[in-house]
This record gives C-alpha cells, structure tokens and sequence, in this order.
C-alpha cells in the first residue's frame, strides 16, 4: 500500500509538517510521564484506526522498556489490572477528548478532577496537547492511508 501524500515533497506542506512536529517534540520533552504519553498516544490511535501511530507508539513502548502485557491490554484498560490510577486517568481523559462528538459535554467534570488529582498543571497541560496532537496526526495519517509496519524504534525522534 502506498501513501495517497507524501507530506514532506511539498514546500508548502514540508513547513507545516516542521511545525507540527516541533510541538509534537516539545510535547515529549514535557514532564509528562514518558509511560503515559505513549500508552495515551496508543490509545488514541486504537480509537481513531491509526494502524502508522499504532505501529509507532507501540514499538517505541516496548524499546523504552514497557511490558506486552500492558501494551496488549491498552485497549480493554478499564477492566485490566496492570494500571496505575493516574495512568487510568489520563487514558480516560484521552478517551473522552477523542471521542468529544459523543458527548454532548465534551470531557466531563468528573473526568478532569480525576486527571487532576494526578497531574499538575504543567503535566495536564501536555496531556491536553498531547491529546489534540494526537488526533490531529491521526487523522491526517488516515486520510492520506499512511502505510503501518515499516517503523523503527525513535525514528521520529
């Protein structure tokens, strides 16, 4: 399967991409747990059917030390033991501002106050971000049908 764009080729879209990738860097460099970030990153990809992100987040996960189990288990959380109560949060509060068109409020109150209880303002901030970033990716990587597999631990980065 081959790419429908290649966002790089272009002037225009190879600034853009700079760009989008500059916050995304900023992003992982936050003191945002580098666990949480990917397991939300991963998440979010499940929910959205990002097969590049889900190969990406997932091969990082494991370079970086993170277990299988944990990784196979991402997309059943809720009822999988190996979680932390903040990394539950953040993965609720990821869940809930991904999938915001079917809830007529958005992120719940009660959601928040439990990321809340578990990050400060500057680790939610980067969560937030890293959420709408997220998305942002992988729905650009869809649209475009960004091929999976070929991706290499930090290829990004």
């Amino acid at each position: 399967m081959d790419a429908r764009l290649d966002f790089f080729s272009a002037p225009s879209t190879r600034e853009v991409m700079k760009h989008l990738m500059g916050a995304g860097k900023v992003v992982m460099e936050s003191p945002l747990p580098a666990t949480t970030r990917e397991l939300v990153s991963l998440r979010i990809s499940q929910i959205n059917g990002c097969a590049g992100c889900i190969d990406m987040h997932t091969k990082d996960a494991v370079a970086a030390g993170e277990s299988p189990v944990r990784l196979n288990l991402v997309a059943a959380w809720r009822e999988a033991k190996p979680f932390t109560e903040a990394e539950r949060a953040a993965l609720e509060l990821a869940e809930e501002g991904t999938r915001v068109a079917d809830a007529s409020d958005g992120v719940s109150d009660e959601v928040w106050q439990r990321a809340a209880k578990h990050y400060s303002d500057d680790q939610l901030t980067a969560l937030v971000v890293l959420i709408a970033f997220m998305n942002a990716v992988n729905r650009m990587n869809i649209i475009t049908r960004q091929p999976a597999g070929d991706y290499e631990p930090g290829q990004f980065h």
